[in-house]
């Protein structure tokens, strides 16, 4: 392939497990960067989780929030988003009201939770960098849903429930889980296929000769649409299987490490 664009995952790909960003990352990106490949991210977070890590990047391509429902600048300003229906948001809030699901709601521009968490709530307030507003009656925001997400320790209880909310919603949404522990729900074109379709139109780029990196059942979308795919060397079995390559885990660099044994081998690096 000529490669031509490289996108990358975020949460269990392009972080630490810690959520931190390495430095081999960060250099192993200006590597590929200077080499003439531009680089940008798609992930589940919202926007204000990706604007920092496109600033210590120095990335200066679009980006994908909600799974690339929603591209923004790196600078913020969103260029288009999508939202789901409002009929199918108040739907999948009543699937997923149970005792052992904390519902989060991502809607105009703030997180909304019906009760916090003392594991995942810290998670979160770093991933999409904001805290959360508590509310009880999500009613008020159904119109401007971007991702509703379904958190529970119980990751068997979580697949079942992720089969059950994608067969009463069918091609209404896009419903996955970007970890174990949270099933998101999105609008349909809101999924990374065709997230990484924008952003490779956005920058004159055929699929064909894009590359992604994931490690999760909602990087399966862009993993069948790209030209080239890399797992994550701690992904399930599935999504590894699933993957052109696999290189390491997240918490050995493995983004670093694809960038050098995988990518600049392409360009001859």
């Amino acid at each position: 392939m000529k490669l031509g664009l490289f996108l990358s995952d975020v949460d269990g790909t392009l972080v630490r497990p810690d959520k931190s960003l390495g430095e081999p990352v960060i250099a192993a990106v200006q590597r590929l960067v200077a080499a003439g490949v531009p680089v940008s991210i798609i992930s589940a977070r919202p926007p204000s989780g990706l604007l920092w890590i496109a600033e210590r990047l120095a990335l200066p391509t679009p980006i994908g929030a909600f799974n690339g429902g929603t591209i923004v600048r790196a600078d913020g300003t969103i260029l288009s988003a999508t939202h789901l229906d409002a009929g199918v948001a108040e739907r999948t809030l009543a699937a997923i009201a149970r005792p052992d699901v904390i519902r989060w709601v991502f809607a105009k521009g703030q997180w909304h939770t019906d009760r916090l968490d003392d594991h995942y709530t810290p998670r979160e307030r770093v991933t999409s960098a904001q805290d959360p507003v508590v509310c009880s009656d999500f009613g008020a925001l159904l119109d401007a849903v971007d991702k509703i997400v379904a958190v529970s320790s119980d990751h068997d209880m979580l697949a079942g429930l992720e089969a059950d909310v994608a067969a009463a919603l069918g091609d209404e949404a896009e419903v996955a889980r970007s970890q174990p522990y949270y099933l998101d729900v999105t609008a349909p074109l809101a999924n990374k296929g065709d997230g990484i379709a924008a952003l490779a139109a956005a920058l004159g780029v055929p699929l064909a000769d894009v590359a992604v990196i994931g490690d999760q059942y909602n990087d399966l979308p862009m993993f069948r649409r790209a030209g080239l795919s890399i797992a994550m060397g701690q992904g399930p079995e599935a999504v590894r299987k699933a993957a052109t390559h696999v290189t390491g885990a997240n918490d050995a660099d493995g983004v670093a490490q694809a960038i050098d044994t995988i990518l600049l081998s392409l360009l001859g690096g």
